[in-house]
């Protein structure tokens, strides 16, 4: 993974961000959300920051970051493709949808594409485990996907041929 150096303004908005939140019990997780929400991922470098302003170690904040799937360490790309990888999802073919969704992408599954317009995702669980396989693009969530849906579907949101 490359990681970039936050911009200024990057480092400035988590710095508005942690103002916001600090003084919030248990502000870590709504503070992570926060900047995700604001900058579209978690900088590296804003890290120390957020673990001097709540007090905790930076071990503490990067563990939380890594922990959860939904926090990314660096820009995503312009459409963020996820499927999910919980047991449903698995037992009604998860994974081909996943194998199918790095070829037809051209990318590796934590990965950005080249060109920067897709980013795969896998995840654990987007809640639709009784309408299996589910795979989320953009911020639409799509059940009982099969491998031609999956095709369409990526043709649809213009990142695939």
């Amino acid at each position: 993974m490359k990681l970039i150096p936050s911009s200024g303004q990057d480092l400035a908005t988590v710095s508005a961000l942690i103002a916001e939140h600090r003084d919030q019990p248990g502000a870590l997780l709504p503070l992570l959300h926060a900047v995700q929400d604001a900058l579209g991922h978690v900088p590296d470098d804003a890290v120390p920051e957020i673990a001097r302003a709540l007090r905790l170690s930076r071990a503490e904040v990067h563990g939380v970051i890594t922990y959860y799937h939904f926090f990314r360490r660096e820009a995503p790309g312009r459409q963020v493709v996820q499927v999910c990888r919980a047991e449903a999802c698995q037992a009604c073919g998860g994974e081909a949808l996943l194998s199918l969704a790095e070829r037809v992408l051209g990318c590796e599954r934590h990965s950005t594409r080249a060109d920067g317009a897709v980013t795969l995702e896998p995840v654990y669980c987007l809640g639709l485990c009784a309408s299996s396989p589910a795979v989320q693009i953009g911020e639409k969530l799509h059940a009982r996907v099969t491998p031609d849906r999956l095709q369409g579907l990526l043709q649809e949101a213009g990142v695939a041929p």
